[in-house]
């Protein structure tokens, strides 16, 4: 069987990761990481048994594809360097530093046919895997994404760091257009802000209410829909999802679901259900980047494409500058 080879640039905390998971995947083999931090490079590829490179530019001559995991600020230049070698690009959360140059990465790997999958590792959260089979249409979505303080990711605004995750999550259950979008944020603790809630509302009516917070003291990464006679609650931390219906009186319960009561609706009776859609044990970061390789061995288009990347990039940033406009209003 032909394996895919492929490297890792930028071995830190996330690319070691990468670089385990794309050892241990089946159809790539690791051809080599590269690093700024030598000794970091070395330990890596020590630990999964592969090559370091002494420059990006050595190990994109070797391999198909690559994963970028370096700081955002050097996303733009890794990719083009990449895309010019004719090389397949993963590249981590947000795809660039600025809409411009996310602009320009994802034409330049149109132009070349080469593949972009962006890596919004929730798309691949066993608690929202458990809806694939679902009809979603959500009119209303509600999320909380908080974090405990940490230095690591203070170098951009909280809106890049984590509320970036739910509103790619949010456009691709929608798939509107964003109408409008009002928000308002706080620098706490960094000199970028700390925490922000935005609403954002999109063409076909549907409205999200987005908060993140990196100073909270407890964890929470819930996401709430409401659409026509549904109602389902995500939680990303637990990995599970809940879910209650309205269903009409002689619809037989499927199983797994259980009858909580019954209620009226103009003429008809009808019953309230409740389930909780069996998950499947995944590891979210090996499967997106296991479903890369496929992608780019197949020649299809990535779950998360560099299109999806690009308007997640958008919308973060109009949420930036609405904030921005509001504090130098006050």
């Amino acid at each position: 069987m032909e394996k895919l080879p492929i490297g890792v640039i930028g071995v830190g905390h996330l690319g070691g990761l990468h670089a385990k998971m794309f050892a241990d995947i089946p159809t790539c083999t690791l051809v080599g990481v590269f690093d700024a931090n030598s000794e970091r490079a070395q330990h890596i590829a020590n630990e999964y048994k592969t090559k370091v490179f002494s420059s990006a530019t050595e190990l994109l001559k070797n391999v198909k594809a690559v994963s970028i995991a370096t700081p955002t600020s050097s996303h733009y230049e890794i990719a083009k360097i990449a895309i010019e070698h004719g090389v397949h690009l993963f590249i981590e959360k947000p795809i660039t530093q600025t809409t411009q140059e996310a602009e320009t990465v994802v034409q330049l790997a149109k132009q070349k046919r080469l593949l972009i999958q962006v890596g919004h590792i929730e798309r691949f959260n066993p608690a929202l895997l458990a809806l694939e089979t679902y009809n979603l249409k959500p009119m209303f979505i509600e999320s909380h994404r908080l974090a405990q303080f940490n230095p690591r990711g203070t170098d951009v605004a909280v809106v890049l760091d984590l509320m970036i995750h739910d509103i790619d999550i949010i456009l691709s259950l929608v798939r509107s257009p964003v109408r409008s979008i009002e928000a308002n944020g706080l620098a706490v603790v960094s000199d970028h802000i700390d925490i922000a809630n935005a609403r954002l509302q999109f063409e076909n009516g549907c409205v999200a209410n987005v908060t993140a917070s990196r100073i909270s003291q407890n964890k929470m990464r819930k996401m709430r829909l409401f659409q026509r006679d549904a109602y389902l609650s995500i939680d990303f931390s637990e990995g599970q999802t809940e879910i209650f219906r309205l269903i009409d009186e002689n619809e037989d319960i499927p199983n797994l679901t259980m009858q909580l009561g019954q209620i009226q609706a103009g003429t008809k009776n009808r019953k309230i259900v409740y389930e909780r859609p069996e998950t499947k044990e995944v590891n979210a970061l090996k499967y997106e980047l296991g479903l890369f390789v496929n992608s780019v061995m197949n020649g299809t288009e990535p779950v998360v494409s560099g299109q999806d990347g690009l308007q997640a990039l958008k919308v973060a940033h109009d949420i930036m500058e609405k904030i921005s406009s509001q504090r130098l209003s006050l």
